[in-house]
């Protein structure tokens, strides 16, 4: 089977029929793509012409079961699918999941959920926005010692009830609001995903959260959302190409005169693109641009939504990333030991940075240190069912190419005993 082409998920028109669940469009959208005929199509999803003519042409209804089978034979990432279709067909936003009615419309066929402002805009008031950010803030309290798994079913529930908030608060004076509100609820499902190891989705509630923050009208908010999603590209899905230019986006959001602390984080999300892509003059420059920003008088009361002003030790910890992924595995000890630590960290991201210095010590040498971070960081990764902490400890190891020592080969036999014990998949949320 060929290859569907990487964009055409977000192309207007059928990311406009994923939001609706408008099956015809998005199959009518698959076979164009292949460049198949009908019957091509008949034959790959293995149902009669006639009934896959009646689909595409919005004569015939679909069950759940039967979008799930054409979505599994057509390569439709289901996670892309609102059943609801509660998006009217004119948006322009990236969809989000949410939970499945009892049938799929097709072209011409009745929403299955219903009116989407039922109840009018009474539902939406000042207390709206308000309300639905602290649940996002509960829900982000909880990820520190919670695991992702736990967390997501509820944090998507709440993305679709922001969503929903959101459709009510149309022509109402709490639009803006929502709309911030709503982009913080994707935000924070976004960093499950990608702790769940299920990077479209992550990259999905990115974008998502991305686009309301500028529907917000909330420049700040927009930037961080795009920083967040670069260091996502960046750290993550492991492509500091993009990631650079998604920095280089933000950065002109932001103008030339924003707070310190915002114009420092940003310098050093860049600063780890430039690493990535190897370039350690430019990566040594994002960082000097950091430490200019943080000396600033003006660098107090971190503006929303930061809740902590960029200091020295926070560029230190990005310093040192940069070294690992320079391979300066010296000066990214140097700088592990001025930054704040893991200790100051939840303990998941501070299992990401015991990889990262046993990744530095491993590079110096000290192979003893180097995997008893790993080891570390693993235990921390399994006992909150953490596909990103335990993949980095295997990346970890599969990049490691020094003696065969008695650490070394205890780390191999808990991995080993992961195999069938820790899904490096994820939770798909939808």
């Amino acid at each position: 089977m060929s290859q569907l082409p990487p964009d055409l998920w977000s192309r207007p028109r059928i990311a406009a029929a994923l939001a609706t669940c408008d099956m015809a469009t998005v199959i009518e959208g698959v076979r164009t793509a292949r460049g198949w005929s009908q019957g091509d199509l008949a034959r790959a999803v293995a149902y009669s012409q006639s009934w896959v003519s009646r689909v595409v042409n919005g004569q015939q209804s679909l069950t759940v079961t039967q979008v799930h089978d054409l979505a599994r034979r057509l390569d439709i990432p289901l996670h892309l699918l609102r059943f609801d279709g509660t998006l009217p067909p004119d948006a322009d936003e990236v969809p989000t999941a949410a939970p499945a009615p009892a049938t799929i419309r097709t072209a011409g066929t009745a929403r299955a959920f219903g009116a989407p402002y039922e109840g009018g805009h009474l539902a939406v008031d000042e207390t709206t926005a308000p309300s639905l950010r602290s649940i996002t803030g509960g829900h982000r309290r909880m990820d520190s010692t919670s695991p992702a798994r736990d967390l997501l079913p509820g944090a998507v529930a709440h993305v679709h009830l922001a969503e929903r908030m959101l459709l009510k608060a149309r022509g109402t004076t709490h639009h803006s609001a929502v709309s911030a509100a709503a982009s913080e609820a994707s935000g924070f499902a976004a960093w499950l995903h990608a702790d769940q190891g299920d990077m479209g989705s992550a990259r999905m509630h990115y974008r998502t959260a991305v686009i309301r923050a500028r529907q917000a009208g909330m420049r700040l908010l927009d930037v961080y959302m795009l920083g967040s999603l670069a260091a996502f590209e960046i750290d993550t899905a492991e492509d500091p190409e993009l990631g650079l230019g998604l920095v280089q986006e933000a950065e002109h959001v932001l103008g030339p005169s924003a707070h310190p602390t915002a114009r420092a984080w940003l310098a050093c999300v860049g600063a780890l693109a430039h690493a990535g892509i190897g370039d350690r003059s430019a990566a040594a420059h994002a960082i000097g641009r950091a430490e200019k920003e943080i000396s600033r008088s003006g660098n107090i009361n971190p503006p929303w939504p930061w809740v902590f002003a960029f200091d020295q030790a926070k560029i230190s910890g990005y310093r040192a990333l940069v070294g690992v992924r320079l391979r300066r595995p010296h000066d990214a000890r140097d700088a592990f030991a001025e930054a704040s630590g893991p200790q100051g960290r939840g303990a998941k991201q501070s299992a990401v940075l015991k990889v990262e210095l046993a990744a530095a010590h491993a590079e110096a040498g000290d192979v003893d240190e180097a995997f008893r971070l790993a080891v570390e960081a693993l235990e921390t990764g399994t006992r909150f069912g953490s596909a990103r902490v335990v993949d980095r400890v295997r990346s970890f190891r599969r990049r490691y190419r020094g003696p065969e020592a008695a650490c070394v080969r205890d780390l191999d036999d808990r991995l080993a005993l992961l195999v069938n014990s820790v899904p490096t998949s994820g939770y798909k949320g939808g």
